[in-house]
This record gives C-alpha cells, structure tokens and sequence, in this order.
C-alpha cells in the first residue's frame, strides 16, 4: 500500500497522482523512486472538492466542488492555471468525468442534473447544457460510453440511466449502438432500478467495448445489463456491506469494493449471467504466540481495559474504500487497479498475481 489522503483522487501510470484531502485543495504528487514526493497544490475552489479527473491525453485536470464550481486545469510554464467553466446549478456539484476524446465532460450535482461541458473558444471558457428530465434526485455517479457520446448516470432516485450526451457543436453525429440510433442530447436510452426496491446507485460503469454497463447500489446488490442482450439486467445480491465504486476489468469481470474495505471480483459470463468471484485481499495467515495468564493481565492493565480487543482489521484498508482505478492497462486488459480509502490510503493491486492466487486456491 502506499500512503495519501484519499477521496477523491486520479492518477496517471508510475508517475503522477492528483487528490484531494478531504477539503479545497488538490495536491499533486509526483513519484521520484519509491517515494510520492508533492509538486503542487491547486486552491481555486472555496468549498469541498467532491470530483477530480485527469484527462490523460491532453494533460488537463477538471475538478468539481460544493462551492457549485468547476475549473479545468492546464499546465503553463510549469504551473497549473484555473479556466473557468460555466455550470450553471444551484448546488453543490457530485462527480466529473472526461469523456474519452477528451473534448467535453459531465458533472453531477445536487441540483438534480448533470452539465455536460464544452470549450467556447470566443470566450475561453467552458460551456454547458444541461440534462434534467426524467432525474428526480442527485446525481452520484457518472461514465461515458466508449463512442463519446452517451453517458451511464446514477442517482439517489435509485434509479441508473443512459443517456444521450450528442453536442453538434464539438462533434460528429454519432452512429447506431445496441442501447440506441437516435440520440437527440438528453434523450433517455435506458432506465433501471427503482421499482420497489434498490438504493442510491454509488458507482456506474461501462465495459470496454461499451455493450455492457454495469452499477452496484446501496442495498448490496452488483447488477449488470448487456445492450446486445435487451434490457433485463442481472442482478446479484452480495452478503457483504453496501459498495461504493465498480469498473471493469475486462470485458466479463467487475472489481468493486466500498464499506466491507476490500476490492471483490465478480464475473460475467457471455450469457448475461452474473456471479461472486472472490474477495481480492487475502490477508496473510496471523502469527500468534501462546502468552501466560499474568503477561495478557498486564498487557490489559497497560491499555487500561477490561477485555484484551484488537481493533485492527485483517484488511489492507482500515476503513470504506471510496474508489477504484486503472492505474496499469485498460478496462480491455488491467494489470493493475488501485484504490483509496476514508482511511486516507492509497493502495495499487497487482490483479495478475491476485488472479493467478484465486485460481491456483480453487484447484488446491
């Protein structure tokens, strides 16, 4: 595991890292050998910063916060300067995601909306229109499908959608896909969840090639959808703890993890079937040496307590983990995801040498 304050956070492969504290600021770390060393600190915002993305390909940071702004971040002559983007919501933005070109992005907010933003080059500000209608409640969650044009939203409606994100004025019209041909901005594409049951969608995400989308809510359900299929989702009821942030891995398997503070990996078969894999933190066996009778009285009258209790947990993270990422590979192929956590660390998962040890379990 390495260490820094968490959620939320971005990083770019071995090289560099962009979160926030858990206040105004982001802070940049750059590795320099083994260790993360802090290069910047970017202070525009004036309230909690609750979305960083980093856009990979032009080097930019959007970042969204619950002073209801947003700033897109560039790097000039070695320093990091604010433009400014023009959200137009009434309270605090939720979550912010490039869209794979890298030419617009969506913000979710409280105001029960998400502003999907484009550069106007006459006023060197960014732009937005507004997706409003059928959403009831606030916007927790977003991800672009791979052709950059729709957009998977969860709510706290309980309610996951996919929507059509098309801006004539940044690109071209956009071809037929298995959730939909016609995709006027903002039109409804699909809707799932909500009737007499569910919870706030926390975490939505599309496969690599875009036909699948899956989203985990806050009732301990992990629920998948394949476009090419029709639209009756599978979906699996876990015994564990509410999750918090999904991705895939690959085209057939899902990562999540939230309060249970371990990354879990489930599987869906090319029937639409979906099922529980493992858990991905396997704790090493604990030691345990036999101590006397007087030494366990006195190790309790040191601590003060009545009952020799062990507080820590036999997970890497000691508390809810909030996010998960690619840090090496693509949603096609990853070799290594990382995740960050209410317990302010940072952890990279080897998920080749994790997938080698789950196999080589069950054969044992």
């Amino acid at each position: 595991p390495e260490s820094a304050n968490s959620s939320p956070f971005r990083c770019l492969p071995n090289v560099i890292i962009n979160l926030s504290p858990n206040n105004h600021e982001v802070h940049i770390y750059q590795k320099t050998g083994n260790q993360w060393m802090k290069s910047h600190e970017l202070k525009e915002h004036n309230g909690h910063i609750t979305g960083i993305d980093w856009a990979p390909k032009s080097d930019r940071i959007v970042t969204c916060g619950a002073d209801r702004n947003a700033y897109v971040w560039s790097l000039k002559d070695g320093v990091w300067k604010p433009t400014l983007v023009i959200l137009r919501i009434n309270r605090a933005a939720t979550f912010v995601k490039w869209s794979p070109l890298e030419n617009k992005f969506a913000v979710g907010s409280g105001a029960r909306l998400i502003s999907v933003c484009y550069f106007e080059s006459d006023n060197d500000w960014w732009v937005s229109k507004h997706i409003k209608k059928p959403i009831r409640s606030t916007v927790l969650s977003l991800d672009w499908h791979p052709n950059n044009v729709l957009l998977a939203a969860g709510s706290s409606d309980f309610k996951c959608r996919v929507f059509s994100a098309y801006i004539k004025e940044v690109e071209e019209k956009p071809g037929p896909t298995p959730w939909g041909s016609k995709m006027p901005f903002g039109a409804v594409l699909a809707e799932f969840g909500g009737a007499g049951g569910g919870g706030w969608v926390h975490s939505v995400s599309f496969s690599s090639s875009g036909n699948r989308l899956a989203w985990v809510s806050h009732d301990s359900t992990v629920t998948v959808v394949d476009g090419t299929k029709g639209s009756t989702p599978s979906q699996l009821k876990t015994e564990f703890l509410p999750l918090l942030s999904v991705l895939f891995i690959s085209e057939n398997s899902v990562v999540a993890a939230g309060h249970d503070c371990c990354p879990m990996l489930f599987r869906c078969d090319d029937g639409g079937s979906l099922t529980f894999v493992s858990k991905l933190d396997l704790p090493k066996a604990s030691i345990t040496r036999n101590i006397s009778a007087m030494e366990r009285f006195r190790n309790m009258d040191k601590r003060a307590t009545t009952e020799d209790r062990n507080t820590a947990l036999e997970t890497l993270h000691q508390n809810s983990i909030t996010q998960v990422s690619i840090y090496e590979g693509d949603q096609r192929d990853c070799r290594k995801f990382c995740t960050t956590g209410i317990d302010g660390a940072m952890t990279i998962w080897d998920f080749k040498s994790l997938e080698a040890s789950i196999q080589g379990l069950r054969i044992m």
